[in-house]
Formats: structure tokens, sequence, C-alpha cells
């Protein structure tokens, strides 16, 4: 797969995790749902990102009330 200039890096991911909003992102990632969180990631390895993105999103919210 090419990739896109839009495309984050592990060095762009690294970098996120260790500011405020990435740490703030991080414990919420680890307080969802593992197997949901497994499903989202299978999704986007197998191409689905709107769907994988749309359900990340919804989860997000969810952690979030």
């Amino acid at each position: 797969m090419q990739k896109k200039s839009e495309d984050f890096s592990m060095q762009e991911a690294l970098r996120l995790s260790k500011t405020p909003a990435g740490q703030q992102l991080l414990s919420k990632l680890q307080q969802a749902d593992q197997a949901q969180l497994k499903k989202i990631a299978d999704q986007a390895a197998a191409g689905d990102y709107t769907n994988a993105a749309q359900q990340l999103s919804a989860l997000l919210k969810q952690l979030g009330e």
C-alpha cells in the first residue's frame, strides 16, 4: 500500500503520545473495551477506514460521557 502524505507515521504517533492530548487519548483507550478496539483495528487493517473511524469516534464519545 502506498503511503499518502496525510498518513500518520509511527514517529508522529510517538510524538503525539507524549503530548497532554495524546496522554488523555491513551488513557481513554486503556479504559475502552479491548475486544471492541481490536475489532476497530481489524477493520482498519482490512482497509475499511470509514467504518473504523466511525466506530472509533463513537467509542471515544462514549468514553467521554
